[in-house]
């Protein structure tokens, strides 16, 4: 079974610095386009930013480009989102997904086909 763990959240104030990371477990992550999606309340879907299966493509909503980047380790089965110049418009669910298609669908939110999901991990910018 496909199993993706999110970790790195917490309460940041704003110009702070996050990072996350997704693991993986009973799979590799190296056959997969990997992406982070974001919920706010009330707010639909969001995607922030992904990363082709290896890591040569990348790309980023608007809103973020500049402050985070995305990486990925396929040794360490893990991917990462390093996220600086935190705001508070940022705060949100941030949930990985594994997908198979590519990073413009995946950005988009296009998982027509396959996709499989961590549980999130809570970001909340505060002073």
């Amino acid at each position: 079974q496909l199993q993706l763990v999110d970790s790195g959240g917490g309460l940041v104030q704003p110009g702070g610095s996050l990072r996350l990371s997704c693991a993986a477990s009973g799979f590799t992550l190296d056959s997969y386009t990997i992406g982070w999606v974001r919920q706010a309340p009330g707010k639909e879907n969001e995607g922030v930013s992904c990363i082709s299966n290896n890591g040569g493509r990348t790309n980023y909503a608007d809103s973020v480009k500049g402050r985070f980047t995305i990486s990925r380790d396929n040794a360490k089965n893990t991917v990462y989102l390093q996220m600086n110049s935190l705001k508070p418009e940022d705060t949100a669910r941030y949930y990985c997904v594994a997908t198979i298609h590519s990073i413009v669908d995946c950005l988009e939110g296009r998982f027509t086909y396959f996709s499989s999901w961590g549980q999130g991990t809570q970001v909340a910018v505060s002073s």
